[in-house]
């Protein structure tokens, strides 16, 4: 019999890291309450853009209300200095970037670490701990594209499933497929990678 799958990541500590593609804020926050759904306690960690710019798509003010309302945290890691124990301390079993931009792909590639997002991954991985990574980047298939490349050949590095968002017209464009980050941090659990990785 299969096990039930609001029973697949009980007692799982996940770091959810929030980054400015402000357009995806709404679908990767439905991701996060899904993991909560499935028994996972979640960490939330925002970016300095998501922490102080508002958007079309929402006030930076409302979305911290919003992760606070799904994670039941009482503060949420908006520092670097915030992130940085995350690894150290051994605070998650696995990390999720969602939505992680071009910007924030780029650095993590090169290892810059200079917001509270790339702190949190860095942290995290000295450990040898599994990253997800949720893409939302309209230069994808552009200038990103190496350092997608790089980082698909990184260790501890996974990504969700994604695809062309659209692709007559914005042809570089890519989006992860934000309601497979449960069964992404599901499999990354076990060392493996959800595929097929293009969808």
């Amino acid at each position: 019999m299969n096990e039930p799958v609001n029973q697949r990541l009980d007692g799982i500590r996940v770091a959810f890291v929030m980054t400015g593609s402000y357009c995806q804020l709404a679908r990767a926050l439905a991701a996060m309450s899904e993991l909560v759904h499935q028994g996972a306690s979640v960490l939330p960690v925002i970016s300095y853009n998501v922490r102080d710019f508002d958007s079309r798509f929402g006030k930076a003010a409302e979305w911290r209300e919003l992760i606070a309302d799904i994670t039941g945290v009482e503060e949420i890691i908006d520092t670097i200095n915030g992130a940085e124990p995350i690894g150290p301390k051994s605070l998650a079993d696995i990390m999720v970037i969602a939505p992680c931009t071009g910007n924030t792909i780029a650095k993590l590639a090169l290892g810059i670490t200079d917001t509270p997002a790339l702190m949190a991954a860095k942290s995290h991985l000295r450990r040898g701990a599994p990253l997800v990574v949720a893409i939302s980047s309209n230069d994808a298939l552009a200038a990103n594209a190496k350092n997608i490349g790089l980082l698909l050949n990184t260790r501890n590095v996974y990504f969700v499933p994604f695809a062309q968002d659209d692709p007559h017209n914005k042809p570089t464009s890519i989006v992860a497929e934000m309601e497979l980050i449960p069964e992404t941090v599901a499999a990354a659990l076990t060392g493996k990678q959800l595929q097929p990785v293009m969808r």
